[in-house]
């Protein structure tokens, strides 16, 4: 791995979350035959969609795809996108569904992306999961040293057919990892014994398992936004503490899980409490030995080995929390082409926002931890940074900043402060 002290080489920037996907209506060659009279439907509902969303939001629509034009087609086509990530100084992604997210036309069949949890027909579910995994597959070997897919399979419609899926896909260029419901509604919860299989099948595979923000509890909402926006977080990192707290990483060493697009302001505090109801030694030691034989670790312990945090365009405070959170962590994101995200600006964000940030752990940010978490092609991916990557001297850094040995344990004051270890 490059030298992460170096003070003058480009930074290798990995966008830990864009999307990609076709219009939908072009995803049914990828589609099995038996499906095409509902995904007729399907389409007339989306651009029935578009037309209520251009109603509703005309303005903005107009003026992000007039100004975007061309970055926006890079959605789907490999030759465009690459140009794109280039002008924004992105040396390698990690792809998610669903590219469109103003009016989403590019949805894979029956919303089985970000929307996957709603559908209720496993043999849509399964149906739109492999049309989009069938398309991802051939985008991402256009440039697999670049992207990194992350599939998608529909594990609460079946574990032994998501397990096929899973097999089919270990080993295809550039697939990296699969997506899962965000919520599993009547199914059996995330950290139940039910989903083994599947854990295994991508600890074997070296897939990293995800959820992205997207998904909520939408009945208890009606048309109000700030509910939403403010309890979407939750769902969509629920599944990290059913993986964790049902000892599944400690079951299978070698599974990953990344939780993408939902910040990282809330993992400090939960770490802090959640290190101390089963670690701190002057408390009742109940709590920890309910843990017995479920968890080997502390909480907190887990960050960096078997969890992550795709945590798309951190704000500066993020960034200032970046120890507490956890620096072998967090993975830097645009967004792209999703108009919330950084893109076509990163270069100046990144300017603003990493000024005065120690190399070492912008280096962690920006890429490294995202090489770490999926494997990625370290050459490669140096190759395209030499040519296209901001470097500190371009975010204005200083190269004498260096990041303390002990700062993370010091952010995690509570270590200390409470004598955690695991009390058993």
């Amino acid at each position: 791995m490059s030298d992460i002290t170096s003070p003058t080489d480009p930074y290798i920037v990995v966008s830990s979350d864009t999307h990609a996907g076709l219009n939908c209506e072009e995803y049914r060659p990828y589609l099995d035959s038996s499906l095409h009279e509902e995904f007729d439907q399907y389409v007339a509902e989306r651009h029935e969609h578009r037309r209520i969303a251009e109603e509703i939001n005309a303005d903005f629509i107009a003026e992000w795809e007039g100004d975007n034009a061309e970055g926006l087609k890079g959605a789907y086509d490999p030759d465009i996108r690459d140009k794109t990530l280039d002008a924004d100084g992105i040396s390698g992604e990690v792809i998610f569904a669903d590219g469109d997210a103003v009016t989403g036309q590019e949805s894979p069949p029956f919303g089985a992306g970000l929307a996957a949890g709603q559908i209720t027909d496993p043999k849509k579910a399964f149906g739109g999961a492999r049309a989009h995994n069938r398309w991802l597959e051939e985008f991402c070997a256009t440039n697999p040293a670049r992207r990194a897919g992350v599939a998608l399979v529909p594990i609460t419609h079946g574990v032994e057919e998501s397990v096929k899926e899973i097999e089919a896909l270990a080993g295809k260029p550039g697939i990296k990892g699969i997506m899962v419901p965000t919520m599993w509604h009547g199914f059996p919860a995330y950290g139940s014994g039910h989903y083994d299989k599947v854990w295994a099948a991508c600890a074997e595979a070296g897939l990293v398992v995800h959820t992205h923000s997207g998904e909520a509890d939408f009945e208890s909402y009606g048309d109000n936004v700030a509910m939403y926006i403010r309890e979407v977080p939750f769902w969509t990192h629920r599944i990290l503490w059913q993986l964790l707290f049902s000892g599944k990483f400690d079951q299978f060493p070698e599974l990953k899980y990344a939780v993408v697009e939902c910040g990282s302001f809330w993992v400090g505090d939960i770490l802090w409490k959640a290190d101390v109801n089963f670690g701190a030694s002057n408390k009742i030691k109940k709590m920890g030995s309910r843990m017995k034989g479920l968890i080997s670790r502390l909480p907190s312990e887990y960050f960096g080995t078997n969890v992550f945090i795709g945590a798309s365009t951190m704000s500066k405070e993020e960034i200032r929390r970046r120890q507490v959170n956890g620096i072998d962590a967090l993975m830097w994101g645009t967004d792209y082409p999703h108009p919330e995200g950084s893109w076509p600006n990163t270069k100046e964000r990144l300017e603003n926002d990493f000024r005065d940030v120690s190399i070492e752990d912008t280096r962690r940010l920006l890429g490294l931890n995202a090489i770490d978490c999926y494997d990625l092609d370290v050459a490669g991916l140096t190759e395209v940074a030499n040519r296209i990557g901001p470097t500190p001297e371009s975010l204005h850094q200083d190269p004498n900043l260096r990041t303390p040995d002990n700062a993370q344990r010091d952010a995690r004051w509570w270590l200390d402060e409470y004598g955690c270890k695991m009390q058993y």
